[in-house]
């Protein structure tokens, strides 16, 4: 290998290193948010509160979106991102009442 190359599999090397360590967070981040909803799912349930809140949900929408375009992250993707989060949840939800 050229020095170029090396070097370059190095930075690679890093790189990889770190979203290594991302996606770590980001798995503990929604095992633990996950959490939280089972318990908000379970309370809906015992106090027979519907599964989804639709303004919550357009609340929060608002507000990832606003993050996104803060972190320089693609708003769209955080939307599609929270929506599958909404969804999963809503399911869960809808389970601790059947």
């Amino acid at each position: 290998m050229t020095d170029t190359t090396t070097r370059a599999a190095e930075i690679l090397k890093g790189h990889r290193e770190s979203i290594d360590r991302l996606d770590a967070i980001l798995v503990y981040t929604l095992g633990e948010r996950f959490k939280h909803t089972q318990a908000v799912g379970k309370l809906k349930a015992e106090h027979d509160l519907p599964p989804s809140d639709p303004a919550r949900e357009e609340s929060q929408i608002a507000r990832l979106t606003d993050l996104a375009n803060r972190a320089d992250l693609d708003p769209e993707f955080a939307k599609k991102f929270l929506n599958f989060i909404i969804q999963e949840v809503i399911q869960h939800h809808k389970q601790h009442q059947s």
